[in-house]
């Protein structure tokens, strides 16, 4: 996945929900994914890397920081206004 704006955040959305946020880094490449569902027992979870765990220290998702958190936080308030029809 690539973008032409660099050190863009997407949310991705499928059925009128969101699916995942995506970081892509200073090079338009995707950095990370966090994914809201659940996988390995991790529900949302995050993903490093271009092709989704290479950057992670055992090589599968891991839990979410704090900045991660206020991420997915703010783009589901934002997710919802929107959908409310208050943007």
């Amino acid at each position: 996945m690539e973008t032409m704006t660099h050190g863009r955040v997407y949310a991705v959305v499928d059925r009128g929900e969101v699916k995942s946020v995506v970081y892509f880094d200073n090079q338009s490449k995707r950095s990370k994914q966090i994914d809201l569902a659940d996988h390995h027992g991790m529900s949302p979870h995050t993903h490093v890397g271009y092709l989704h765990n290479e950057g992670s220290p055992n090589g599968k998702p891991m839990r979410l920081s704090t900045d991660e958190r206020k991420m997915v936080d703010r783009v589901l308030s934002d997710w919802e206004q929107y959908k409310q029809g208050k943007t």
